[in-house]
């Protein structure tokens, strides 16, 4: 069906389609008319001569056709000349140092070490014919270090190992020698005082003052362990400052030696104790006033128990009927070791009826300790002399027990006393030239830490009068006629 009035649309656009036509027919002809016939005018020669300027013009300026445009230019040759061969120290010292330093980990052997450095077995077999370095590298320990100046892509040029605290030796290696060099370093030993309060870990505020491990396990188990119990006794504000000599190599801190001096302040009541090596005896911790610090005795001759049974008439767990317990029962794990609670020698070791597997420790002026239902011994033999908490066996219930735990008695010329509440014998102070000799000791330490402390506890409270006494003063203390204890 057709749309009325669609015709009409489609003759006018063919009429505008021809119309447009004819126009550009007409325009083509009268250009034609007025192009020249034959030769180019001079008019046009000009024109023409203008267009190839400019195209030169623009051909010049736009990239590619200016380097198309640019004459080839020949590459210059080159001339190698021979240069003198370097000797073999310049050629050495051409190289720059590259040390790489090692530390010996726990089992690894000394091949091994060089091994994992690149270094082949014959290198080293030619190091070890030095016997000064075979003596040091045959005794390394963990933690040692070596040094080694390995250029890279290059065979080992120098090897170096401290022989001393003071002294390093370095070995240079070279194709045909293995030369031995001493180098001295500047070492000093210096006595410091280090000081701090508890804090909310003593561990960290000691570590953080510079002690060391050893230091601080010095502190907890050899001085103040019969006087200060670390678990329940300290506040955050309890102080404690200690004396150490220190070692310094080249600026350095290399080692801290042991606690010389120590005080520990504990709710106002102060606790000092001075290293000191009496005559024919190991170095040990004493008081002020030359009494020793360690105890004759050990009230718990166990770690990590709990008091399960208490001295005096019980009613036996096995037998069913009363009968008095002449000692004290610590329950712990199976393997737990048990200490000897004091110097002694050993009396005896082996089984008695219900106590099981047991050891009877003979401490002198009558009296004994014993240690009953072991699961087995220590490396220890009747009439041995043992120390105060040698290793001498482990707990087990051998004998008549229901469960693992120590039986711990105290006799006095063989009479059972309660080792809880029974008087330990006060060790024997310093008499005579040993007490002069150790007060001269303390003096000496007060003189060199005076300057120090007075600056540690110029800003200290309260006051000295109200139990804060510094460790100068304890120092002097030493001085003190001996106290009766």
């Amino acid at each position: 069906m057709q749309i009325p009035g669609d015709g009409s649309r489609r003759n006018k656009q063919r009429f505008r389609e021809r119309l447009d036509v004819l126009r550009e027919s007409a325009i083509h002809q009268h250009v034609t008319r007025h192009l020249p016939k034959g030769r180019w005018t001079r008019r046009q020669w000009i024109h023409a001569s203008l267009f190839t300027t400019i195209g030169i013009m623009v051909a010049t300026i736009v990239p590619g056709f200016s380097t198309a445009m640019q004459p080839t230019i020949k590459p210059l040759a080159t001339l190698p000349l021979a240069l003198p061969p370097l000797d073999a120290d310049k050629a050495s010292a051409a190289l720059p140092d590259n040390w790489m330093t090692v530390s010996v980990r726990p089992g690894q052997t000394l091949s091994g070490m060089f091994e994992d450095m690149g270094v082949p077995a014959s290198t080293l077999a030619r190091i070890l014919e030095n016997k000064d370095a075979a003596q040091a590298l045959s005794h390394l320990h963990p933690g040692d270090e070596l040094a080694f100046d390995l250029p890279e892509g290059g065979a080992l040029r120098a090897l170096r190992y401290d022989r001393d605290m003071a002294t390093r030796v370095q070995l240079d290696v070279t194709d045909s020698t293995v030369a031995e060099k001493v180098i001295k370093r500047d070492v000093s030993t210096r006595t410091a005082v280090l000081s701090g309060r508890v804090g909310t870990s003593l561990n960290r505020s000691a570590r953080k003052a510079g002690l060391t491990a050893a230091n601080i396990n010095a502190l907890t188990d050899d001085i103040f362990k019969y006087d200060i119990d670390f678990n329940s006794d300290l506040d955050a504000n309890d102080r404690f400052s200690v004396v150490v000599e220190q070692t310094w190599r080249e600026g350095q801190l290399v080692a801290t030696g042991p606690v010389q001096a120590a005080t520990f302040t504990v709710d106002g009541t102060l606790h000092s104790g001075f290293r000191f090596t009496p005559p024919g005896s190991q170095a040990q911790y004493f008081t002020a006033n030359g009494r020793p610090l360690k105890k004759n005795f050990i009230r718990m001759p166990i770690p990590y128990a709990r008091l399960s049974s208490r001295f005096g008439a019980r009613h036996h767990p096995v037998l069913g009927r009363m009968r008095m317990h002449k000692g004290v029962d610590y329950a712990a794990a199976t393997g737990t070791p048990i200490m000897a609670a004091g110097d002694a020698r050993v009396q005896f070791v082996g089984q008695q009826r219900g106590y099981g597997n047991v050891v009877i420790l003979d401490h002198g002026r009558g009296r004994t300790t014993l240690y009953g239902h072991m699961s087995r011994f220590a490396k220890i033999h009747r009439g041995e002399r043992i120390a105060q908490g040698t290793v001498i066996g482990y707990v087990g219930m051998t004998g008549l027990a229901t469960g693992p735990h120590l039986h711990y008695e105290f006799r006095v010329n063989g009479v059972h006393r309660n080792p809880l509440t029974v008087t330990m014998p006060p060790p024997e102070p310093l008499s005579g030239k040993v007490l002069a000799q150790f007060r001269t000791q303390t003096s000496s330490a007060m003189a060199r830490i005076r300057t120090v402390e007075s600056a540690i506890y110029a800003d200290a409270a309260p006051a000295p009068s109200q139990g804060k006494v510094s460790l100068a003063q304890a120092l002097d203390a030493s001085h003190s006629p001996l106290s009766k204890q």
